[in-house]
């Protein structure tokens, strides 16, 4: 069933007009979507392992890191906005059997995203020393996050070209490199984390005593084990796109740096929304930030710890919702617009259905998902109501997550976006600022799961009316 050959031919069908069965369709979304899930799985597990690391040097050292994080996810959330831009377009040229011009998208984007993310550095590192300050955190964890987000910063421009490469990969259907290259991420992550967070010291292995040797760097280590992670894949990820892909390699190309506008408008009609988005859906994220930190630094580590457990749930909708965004957009570039959406209802509904079953597992296992992180009893059992809460959420988040990536994929992100943002902002937020004075820490994750139901029932109706078939890119 997950023979890369046996996905190349469901692929190749697309590509060439064929009809395809039900159970054709079934398969080559899990050839796609079970690769995807693995990577977005081993991306959240580093989160939970940075988490655990760290929490295990106390909670003003989890608050140093969670009072910066929705800021961290917004300069992520932008290169990945800008990456999509051009992997939507490659999606739809490979679905045509138009290599030459999907090619060109790449070059068009490695420039493109390489000027966008020294910009964006540059101002990560202006901010970097005043923001936990913005963002309400204490003194006693300002400098901390401040050297946590600047480093993060400083990963930024490999990280953005390693993400576009990933993207593009996915876009031609290879799903495999990108999932098996998170995994080593993961992995390299827990190494330079083990010998940068922590200082020289005995462990027993087997019995035996042995001298570990550390940097002791503490919360700065956490972020410099994730940068290098980052850096090392990203580097693995553009040499594979660029010089390995049969459908994007770039060595016997013709390079020319002049701007071709119809990809860099296309590009900008399909990230700009995107980047508003992200720079809109951070920014409440920041203001949920602010509401939770008057609550204290045992609520700002614990609703950072609930974070980072929830979305070991809502990972596998992302997976599923990457392989909607390349089977949607090969079938539209294939001119199979009735495809494109089989493909959608087909890969929403298995979303729905994957995350209600892990929600159900989220639930009854919260007290170890929480207690892996923090030996904290305060933070413990703040963490574990608020995952009870959300849990009752998650199959219509599965809803808005891959129906979002179904929009994604036909290039159709405006009213997205904006069904997006009308959601958080004027349901979540006021209802975090109504309750979180009255429930604390709990009001604050009812708002999120009462916001995450509604979100998913508006982008059911945006998936069912179709008129994210109608969107049209040049």
């Amino acid at each position: 069933m997950f023979s890369a050959n046996k996905g190349k031919d469901l692929l190749a069908m697309i590509r060439n007009g064929q009809t395809m069965n039900g159970s054709q369709m079934l398969n080559l979304i899990a050839q796609l979507s079970v690769p995807s899930i693995l990577a977005q799985l081993t991306n959240t597990l580093m989160v939970y392992i940075d988490a655990s690391m760290v929490g295990s040097l106390g909670a003003k050292a989890s608050a140093s890191i969670g009072i910066v994080q929705s800021t961290t996810w917004l300069f992520g959330g932008l290169t990945s906005a800008a990456a999509m831009g051009f992997s939507v377009q490659a999606a739809h040229f490979i679905g045509a059997n138009d290599f030459v011009k999907a090619r060109q998208v790449f070059r068009q984007g490695i420039m493109a995203t390489a000027l966008f993310t020294l910009i964006l550095t540059a101002i990560c590192l202006v901010i970097a020393g005043p923001l936990p300050l913005w963002l309400g955190g204490g003194a006693d964890i300002a400098p901390d996050a401040s050297r946590y987000f600047a480093i993060f910063c400083m990963s930024l421009p490999v990280y953005q070209l390693g993400i576009l490469s990933s993207s593009m990969l996915k876009s031609s259907g290879n799903m495999r490199v990108p999932s098996a290259v998170s995994v080593l991420m993961c992995l390299l992550d827990v190494v330079f984390n083990y010998f940068l967070i922590f200082s020289t010291r005995h462990v027993s292995v087997l019995g035996y005593d042995i001298l570990m040797p550390g940097m002791g760097m503490g919360v700065a280590g956490a972020a410099l084990g994730t940068a290098l992670a980052y850096i090392v894949t990203g580097v693995m990820l553009i040499w594979f796109a660029t010089l390995r892909s049969s459908e994007l390699m770039l060595k016997k190309e013709k390079w020319t740096f002049a701007p071709l506008w119809d990809y860099l408008r296309n590009a900008a009609k399909i990230s700009t929304p995107m980047g508003a988005q992200y720079i809109m859906m951070s920014g409440a994220q920041i203001v949920s930030t602010m509401i939770v930190a008057p609550l204290g630094n045992f609520a700002i580590a614990a609703n950072t710890f609930a974070i980072a457990a929830e979305s070991l749930c809502y990972m596998p909708g992302y997976g599923i919702g990457e392989a909607a965004t390349t089977l949607v957009g090969q079938s539209i570039g294939a001119g199979q617009p009735r495809l494109a959406r089989s493909f959608a209802y087909r890969t929403v509904f298995l979303g729905m259905i994957v995350m209600a079953a892990i929600s159900v597992v989220m639930y009854i296992t919260a007290p170890q998902m929480i207690g892996i992180m923090t030996p904290v009893e305060e933070i413990r059992q703040l963490g574990i109501g608020a995952l009870r809460i959300e849990a009752f959420a998650e199959p219509m988040f599965a809803a808005s997550i891959v129906a979002y990536s179904v929009c994604l994929g036909a290039g159709d992100t405006l009213v997205p976006a904006c069904m997006n943002l009308a959601s958080m902002w004027l349901v979540r937020l006021t209802l975090a600022a109504y309750l979180a004075p009255i429930y604390g820490l709990r009001g604050v994750w009812m708002a999120m799961a009462i916001e995450l139901t509604f979100r998913g029932a508006i982008f059911l109706w945006r998936l069912f009316s179709g008129r994210w078939l109608k969107v049209k890119l040049g």
